[in-house]
């Protein structure tokens, strides 16, 4: 009899293979008194174990493949980063010698302060990072506890073929068990946004997150299916379905490996309408990546990890060195660098948040560009470093998060003063650099077509315009499954926003996650869209999509959809949109 158990589809693509059950046997953590004569040992047993952290991550960054994507490293660099940072190798050892507890309850207070942070963050994105403060101090904790090193870290070939089968995984997990030839895994917990999730897209390994208590109803090697775009794992499944899934798998694989024909084609409808496919991107080190992936510049780069996990804001001289080396790596690719998009609940500064109010509920409260304007020493290091970098390559600015014409004035005016700064002081910059503004709020979208008039363009962020229009956390267990971008209130602020522009001749880009996903493509296309901008490994198929449709054999209906709130239609809507184009 065929079980089949639903998730959340997080990377697409079809795998068979047997389940391999991974348990992470976390140790208990319990506190108990140091004597006063064996603290220092205490400290030193906990340094070690931060050291054997340190090796273990190194000696897995060494077994990556050379021709593995940018970020596969630099999720294990942020580890190694982590280590290195005094919340993690300071603090505790402080608690040791003021408590005189044992080192496992030192760094688990630790864990809790940090993992409390990160809990209250409004942007989901950023949230997820919390995954990386428990990897690695679980990490931590199974060395204190002696335990020997996970098996699916010893490169033995026992995993090949397997579909892992786990609470969570780190990033390390995933990427050492694709070097032994996992086809898939499916977890418990999860995100969309979480680490390991973006590198399970990033290394093509079909992925499933958000299946509750999944390892109750799986037998270790176990046959399983699963399908990585529907969320659905199969267990026992018969011969037909078998059958069924072989053909999708063959299919699936010859359709990723078409797709590179594209990569050297412009990309344009088949009636002729050029479209402009970009890529959002948070390190330096992504362009290799990007330019890899036949993108037309980068249409979102976020810079909100230069200022966490560190003891102070970073400088302009550093801001000046990340920017400067993503635009020249760009060749004079447009690149559109937002401003920070932290909130008061984001820790900068050892340990004090950038702003000491309590926050009920930091989703409403100060963030984004109402944080930047009550920060403008910050904020400004900031704008006078985009700026010189402009100087090196086509750079645009972007605010996030406008609710109010107030907001962006302000913006603009501190921008005009960094401006009139530079010039005083003989420094370079590009005297016409672009300036644009996110809409990913209803008040922002409602009201585009006055912002438009004020800015270079608009760029709709749809993570956050599809929470705050559904008001729903979709990392959330309990409501995810509310998250819908095809809601008809999200669909007419989208169609707002792309129609004023157009009014006043204004570029309207899209840069969430609906831009990469190739259901949305032709809608999107139907309701004005002309600027993409998504995860590097989106662009060719959402290109194929682009190159094979002809606009004017689009259904004439296809803007009912934003009038459809019957699931069964608008599916049936979508389906058609998404239909044979000639």
């Amino acid at each position: 009899m065929t079980l089949e158990l639903q998730g959340i589809g997080v990377s697409r693509g079809i795998a068979m293979g047997r389940a391999h059950i991974l348990f992470h046997n976390q140790p208990d953590v319990r506190e108990y008194l140091i004597p006063a004569f064996a603290i220092e040992q205490e400290v030193d047993r906990f340094l070690d174990a931060i050291d054997q952290a340190r090796q273990q991550l190194k000696s897995i960054r060494n077994h990556i493949p050379a021709n593995a994507p940018a970020d596969v490293t630099s999720f294990i660099d942020t580890h190694l980063l982590m280590l290195n940072d005094s919340s993690l190798n300071k603090i505790p050892v402080d608690m040791i010698r003021q408590r005189r507890c044992n080192a496992e309850w030192a760094l688990q207070l630790q864990r809790d302060a940090l993992i409390n942070v990160f809990n209250e963050m409004d942007d989901p994105y950023l949230r997820t990072r919390r995954d990386d403060v428990d990897h690695v101090v679980n990490r931590i904790h199974r060395i204190l506890a002696d335990q020997e090193v996970a098996d699916h870290e010893i490169p033995d070939g026992r995993l090949k073929g397997h579909i892992i089968i786990a609470e969570d995984l780190t990033p390390a997990d995933t990427v050492l068990m694709q070097h032994q030839g996992i086809v898939a895994f499916v977890t418990e917990h999860g995100g969309a946004t979480s680490h390991t999730t973006i590198l399970a897209r990033s290394l093509g390994i079909p992925a499933i997150v958000g299946v509750e208590s999944v390892r109750r109803y799986v037998q270790d090697n176990e046959p399983l299916i699963v399908d990585g775009e529907t969320g659905v794992m199969l267990l026992g499944a018969d011969e037909r379905t078998q059958y069924e899934y072989e053909g999708r798998l063959i299919a699936f694989r010859e359709h990723i490996s078409s797709l590179s024909r594209y990569k050297s084609q412009p990309t344009k409808t088949r009636d002729g309408k050029s479209v402009t496919l970009l890529a959002n991107a948070e390190l330096p080190e992504d362009v290799t990546t990007i330019s890899s992936a036949g993108a037309q510049g980068i249409g979102l780069y976020r810079t909100e990890f230069l200022y966490m996990n560190r003891l102070s804001p970073p400088e302009e001289e550093e801001q000046l060195s990340a920017y400067r080396d993503v635009v020249e790596g760009m060749n004079n690719q447009p690149v559109t660098i937002r401003t920070f998009d932290l909130g008061a609940d984001k820790t900068v500064d050892g340990g004090r948040n950038l702003n000491q109010t309590v926050v009920t509920n930091p989703a409403l409260g100060m963030r984004a560009i109402r944080l930047c304007l009550s920060q403008p020493a910050m904020f400004r290091t900031q704008l006078r470093a985009i700026l010189r970098a402009s100087a090196f390559g086509k750079i645009k600015i972007m605010f996030p998060m406008i609710s109010t014409m107030n907001e962006l004035l302000q913006a603009k005016n501190l921008l005009e003063q960094c401006k009139q700064e530079l010039d005083k002081e003989h420094l370079e910059y590009d005297h016409h650099i672009e300036v644009g503004a996110m809409i990913e709020i209803p008040a922002s979208a409602v009201c585009a077509e006055i912002f438009a008039q004020q800015v270079d363009f608009l760029s709709i962020g749809t993570n956050d315009l599809i929470q705050y229009t559904l008001a729903i956390d979709r990392i959330d267990d309990h409501v995810n499954y509310l998250y819908d971008p095809l809601h008809p209130a999200v669909l007419r602020l989208i169609y707002m926003t792309l129609q004023a522009g157009k009014l006043h001749n204004v570029d309207v880009s899209m840069c969430g996650e609906m831009a990469g996903d190739p259901r949305y493509t032709r809608l999107l296309l139907a309701m004005g869209l002309e600027n993409f901008s998504m995860h590097p490994n989106a662009i060719l198929e959402v290109k194929q999509v682009i190159n094979e449709t002809n606009l004017n054999e689009l259904p004439v209906n296809t803007l009912d959809i934003m009038n459809t709130s019957d699931p069964l239609e608008l599916d049936l809507l979508l389906e058609k949109i998404n239909g044979p184009s000639h």
